[in-house]
């Protein structure tokens, strides 16, 4: 059966270091990073990848109030997305239209704040809110894209560990390529930062990054790296048939071409890199493409020392050959963005598909021997040989593997 192409019409986002394209991807090519020190309860001053999008720009106080910020994360992209596609929204068949958001976990950060709140009054539930309910189910943030923005079609989540943004994406295409929607909404969110729960199991396992300056606390590849800076953020893509936006001259960003998820099945942590390996390659195949055609591998790489050094078995085995291959790393930018951060990171590298330019890895002052790789990007901006070709990695806990490959429409 021929799949119908599906390409990306607009890109929404909300990061450490940009709420919109634009910036996000000025400070990139910029080398101009996002994190900067938060005090978090119980653990004290961390660095983090705070966003600073303004959330009443598509809601109101009350809103905002009874929602989560996941939820608000989640309205702020989508609307932006809407906006950048140049979609007539108020024409659109708004049943026809599938919300599909990843994201690493949800509910914890409301609990967490209702069990503090509670702990002032001695415990006694009747403090406990009547939003809570609605606040932690597993649809929420996209459910609340629906209802802030008149959705009648599908809509829920994906629940993909870190590699959610990249599946968020995945199913916005194959309900598209199934015929169940003619528009989608997809990508992915995280409000981490405001969960105790993420900070202390990092910092209990001895991977949460510490640095005396924030800025350099996020170095994937580096040898001194130790450990994930903890971000929040959010990106939505506008996905449409590639008939569907020719027709309404759409532009377009790039075609969706293929993609893989598989899963380790070997532990809950520590990566699996001939898992990877095979994730990559199944996109490949997909693709109908060789690994020198890839132009962009954007890595997943966290700041961990294992799952660097792991990652860049994989790559090794992949790439190692590929000549006109870079690769890149965004979470030095702006710490992990979880559940969003698939996404992000490649909206952070389809501009390159323009501009020509692909923005490095920062923080890099000694690589780490188990992450050398010649086509690494490092510390400086560059021209790419060839820009038509991204593979974004997104792998997360329990050993589940994403991959997803774009390329520019001639």
């Amino acid at each position: 059966m021929q799949r119908a192409r599906v390409v990306i019409t607009g890109i929404g986002l909300t990061s450490p270091n940009g709420d919109n394209l634009s910036s996000f991807r000025s400070n990139l090519l910029a080398g101009v990073s996002g994190v900067e020190f938060m005090e978090h309860r119980y653990i004290g001053k961390v660095p983090a990848g705070i966003c600073h999008f303004d959330a009443l720009k598509y809601q109101g106080r009350k809103d905002i109030r009874n929602g989560t910020r996941a939820g608000s994360i989640s309205i702020y992209c989508s609307h932006e997305a809407v906006a950048d596609c140049g979609v007539d929204w108020a024409g659109v068949d708004k049943s026809r239209v599938g919300v599909y958001i990843g994201f690493t976990e949800h509910g914890s950060v409301e609990t967490e704040y209702e069990v503090f709140n509670i702990s002032q009054f001695n415990y006694d539930v009747r403090c406990w809110t009547h939003h809570h309910n609605p606040r932690t189910v597993a649809n929420n943030p996209a459910g609340e894209v629906t209802m802030n923005m008149k959705i009648t079609g599908p809509h829920y989540c994906i629940g993909a560990a870190c590699a959610a943004g990249n599946n968020g994406v995945i199913q916005g295409v194959q309900m598209l390529q199934l015929g169940e929607v003619d528009f989608a909404l997809a990508g992915g969110v995280s409000e981490s930062i405001r969960s105790f729960g993420i900070f202390a199991g990092f910092k209990s396992q001895g991977a949460l990054a510490e640095n005396a300056d924030p800025t350099k606390a996020s170095r994937p590849f580096d040898k001194a790296r130790n450990g994930i800076v903890v971000s929040e953020g959010g990106c939505i893509y506008t996905l449409e048939r590639l008939d569907d936006a020719t027709r309404r001259g759409a532009k377009i960003y790039g075609e969706v071409v293929g993609y893989c998820m598989n899963s380790d099945a070997t532990d809950a942590v520590l990566p699996n890199p001939v898992r990877q390996a095979e994730c990559m390659r199944a996109a490949l195949k997909m693709s109908g493409i060789a690994a020198d055609d890839v132009d962009i591998v954007s890595t997943h790489a966290t700041g961990t020392p294992a799952g660097d050094a792991q990652e860049c078995k994989a790559l090794r085995e992949v790439f190692g050959a590929s000549k006109n291959t870079r690769i890149n790393n965004t979470k030095s930018f702006i710490g992990h963005a979880m559940g969003a951060a698939g996404a992000l990171e490649l909206a952070g590298n389809l501009p390159s598909f323009v501009d020509g330019m692909i923005h490095p890895t920062i923080n890099i002052d000694e690589i780490d021997p188990e992450c050398a790789m010649e086509q690494l990007v490092i510390n400086k901006t560059q021209r790419l040989p060839r820009a038509e070709t991204i593979l974004n990695n997104s792998f997360g806990m329990l050993g589940i593997n994403s991959c997803l490959i774009v390329k520019k429409i001639a």
